[in-house]
């Protein structure tokens, strides 16, 4: 028996003295303390878990003992037990027996109420317990043991936002890999799920069959059985009825999801797409055109010029204006940090619009130094949903951006270099949040009580933001990428590696109506040549 188990106890014994022969009247005068303070007693140590000073009150040495109080926890799960003990009634001069009721609360299961008895006796001048596996439970003889039969009800679905079964054979890989799998359940699953579980049990493994595992599988009818030493039932001592699972909705729009992956699959590198709901944050898509890892969720990567967007955004709260005159040099030098513009490009003096569309980072770099510290940068960042937690029902790696320690730091890190890293579903998070003027925690599940609150971006942010976001369309970096009309986005080309020469992720980040979205492909180049297209064909491919 595992100690630290809550047991209360209850006494209402009452001594039935009887002693009319000559041997009872003998032991009545010369028998030390009563039947019922043993009992009271040997119960009050079964409750602290107290082996030594139940075996105290014993009549005599006996075998099977430590092996018998563990059944019910073992071969149970017993978590708690309430015990309470009846009226104690003296059998004869020099025996009694305490009746008791005994109430375990079974993990998983429920409560299961039965009744037992202890058997007294007066052995050198005290009344000890005459002690056998019966004094547990009446059905155990040493021989016998207790046992758990379930029947599990049939496994509910994982579905779409339509309510389709999304967890069959027939669903594409990137959906497979957001519902999981099922397994074989090994002695630490059935540790960590409980007595209800057997190994060998079908039980969820990755994904949302993981997260979810005991609403999807239901509560088994459960039987409470003897069994013999074959493991063979030979009694029934009480059947607990089950409930079936429940069903776990998505939030995944399935013309979305096919969209995504039409627009991904074809593509010769790693590439992943998601795409959700604005105004709630709904996941509408999650998609990765290469197996194994789960890039879309769990990727970290430099988001390169996609993070202009939320320097803009704490740039235009401290006052600049999109139609404020900036310059885009070919070089420029911040902290110490020489910065150029990709293909050492320069546009000269230009509108603060102008320099985000066609993504300056010798423009962004020395207004991040001049208007904002590391921490208003950081601030904005996490407004837009980076350093939040992810709770979208299955693992997602948050967004991280460290606080500059430096202007060189803060310079690198306001054209999404340095040390920040996100993942699509992070930056999806930050188009939608322009989008809507609020960023919104992602959600998978909708049903999942969220961490992270939703954080309403400045006054006049979002607005502004919008219109710069689509002058990168209609005349930026993604002009020639065919984006249908409506469309409003930033690319990113975001260096990464070491040495002088250095490879590129390609990104587009955006919105069209009530879908939000990023795309990243790795090693792909530059993101208005190479993602941009990937959202075009996404965006072309979403149903009417």
């Amino acid at each position: 028996m595992r100690r630290g188990r809550i047991i209360a106890i209850t006494s209402v014994a009452t001594v039935l003295v009887a002693g009319a022969a000559a041997g009872g009247a003998y032991y009545v005068l010369h028998t030390r303390g009563s039947a019922a303070e043993t009992a009271s007693r040997f119960t009050a140590a079964w409750a602290r878990g107290d082996l030594a000073a139940m075996r105290a009150d014993l009549a005599a040495p006996v075998s099977g003992f430590e092996a018998a109080y563990a059944e019910p926890d073992d071969n149970l799960g017993a978590s708690r037990t309430a015990v309470r003990l009846g009226p104690v009634t003296e059998t004869g001069g020099d025996r009694a027996k305490a009746a008791y009721t005994a109430t375990l609360t079974l993990k998983n299961i429920g409560e299961w109420t039965y009744t037992g008895s202890l058997e007294l006796v007066v052995a050198d001048r005290h009344w000890k317990v005459a002690w056998t596996p019966a004094a547990v439970h009446p059905a155990l003889t040493g021989s016998t043991h207790l046992a758990l039969k379930t029947t599990w009800p049939q496994r509910a679905a994982i579905e779409d936002a339509s309510g389709a079964r999304i967890d069959g054979p027939d669903a594409g890989g990137s959906v497979q890999q957001l519902a999981g799998y099922l397994d074989k359940a090994t002695a630490k699953d059935v540790a960590k799920l409980g007595s209800a579980y057997k190994t060998g049990d079908p039980v969820g493994r990755g994904g949302l069959q993981e997260t979810f595992q005991k609403d999807l599988a239901g509560v088994p009818t459960t039987r409470i059985v003897v069994t013999d030493g074959s493991k063979k039932t030979v009694r029934t001592l009480k059947t607990i009825e089950g409930s079936p699972g429940k069903p776990v909705r998505t939030s995944l729009d399935p013309g979305v999801q096919r969209a995504a992956v039409a627009a991904v699959r074809d593509l010769d590198k790693p590439a992943s797409l998601v795409a959700m709901r604005p105004a709630t944050g709904e996941i509408l898509a999650v998609v990765n055109n290469r197996g194994g890892f789960n890039r879309a969720l769990d990727g970290r990567y430099p988001p390169g010029s996609t993070f202009k967007t939320v320097t803009a955004a704490g740039l235009l709260a401290e006052g600049l204006t999109p139609g404020q005159k900036v310059t885009c040099p070919k070089q420029a030098n911040v902290g110490g940090l020489p910065i150029r513009n990709s293909d050492h490009e320069s546009f000269g003096s230009l509108t603060f619009q102008d320099s985000y569309a066609h993504s300056c980072n010798t423009t962004f770099a020395p207004l991040a130094a001049e208007h904002l510290d590391g921490g208003r940068l950081l601030q904005v960042a996490t407004m837009m949903g980076f350093n939040q937690p992810l709770t979208i029902g299955v693992p997602a790696t948050k967004g991280s951006m460290p606080k500059p320690t430096g202007l060189a730091d803060l310079a690198a890190e306001s054209f999404g270099q340095g040390r920040i890293t996100a993942s699509p579903l992070v930056m999806a998070g930050v188009a939608a949040a322009v989008a809507d003027g609020t960023w919104r925690p992602p959600t998978l599940v909708p049903s999942l009580a969220q961490k992270a609150r939703p954080q309403e971006l400045p006054a006049g942010v979002a607005e502004k933001l919008r219109a710069m976001m689509a002058a990168v369309v209609n005349e930026g970096t993604a002009k020639g990428a065919g984006l249908p009309a409506g469309t409003a986005g930033k690319t990113g080309t975001a260096e990464f590696g070491t040495g002088p020469k250095l490879d590129s992720h390609a990104w587009f980040i955006g919105f069209r109506g009530d879908v939000a979205f990023a795309v990243v492909v790795e090693a792909g180049g530059m993101g208005g040549a190479v993602a941009a297209p990937v959202a075009a064909r996404f965006l072309r491919g979403l149903p009417g």
